[in-house]
């Protein structure tokens, strides 16, 4: 857990540098963590996967911090860590797979509606049909590594060092 702590906290210092101070409200630490839970979900065939999908958390103790704030309140960097195991189904075969999602990121939220992710650790990552640096799919991306995603959906993975676990392919 000490680990996790230290590497949000680490990449939190690290976007906070890259961005200047005068365009944020920094959040008192007084606001502390608060849950982040994780909704059931499904994806159609030829989405993420061939065939049809169906995502629920089995484990889900993800907690967020609110670290920074634009001036109107909208939160501009917020910090995510915590257990998460989402069980990955098939809903044609019934095959599944637990997946371990339980990385640590802080994410920035842009004016535009993009979004810049850096990462410690495993999270679930769908891509569309042309709409990422990975091809289609459903992966866990595991590691160091930023994620860019753009005002249209656009995702691009960079691993600074990491893998990527197709789990189309463990569900087949």
């Amino acid at each position: 857990m000490r680990r996790t702590a230290l590497a949000t906290l680490t990449l939190a210092a690290v976007l906070a540098g890259t961005q200047p101070a005068s365009a944020e409200t920094v959040v008192a630490p007084a606001k502390g963590w608060e849950p982040a839970p994780s909704a059931p979900w499904d994806i159609g065939a030829g989405v993420r996967c061939d065939f049809p999908v169906h995502g629920e958390p089995v484990v889900d103790e993800v907690v967020r911090r609110v670290l920074s704030t634009y001036p109107d309140g909208s939160v501009r960097r917020v910090a995510y860590k915590g257990d998460l195991v989402v069980r990955v189904t098939n809903t044609e075969t019934g095959a599944s797979y637990d997946a371990d999602a339980s990385g640590s990121a802080v994410v920035e939220h842009r004016p535009d509606g993009s979004q810049l992710w850096a990462v410690h650790g495993p999270v679930l990552v769908g891509v569309g049909q042309d709409q990422g640096s990975l091809p289609r799919g459903l992966y866990l991306v595991d590691g160091v590594y930023t994620m860019e995603i753009s005002p249209t959906g656009y995702k691009s993975v960079r691993l600074l060092h990491g893998t990527t676990d197709d789990l189309c392919g463990r569900i087949d």
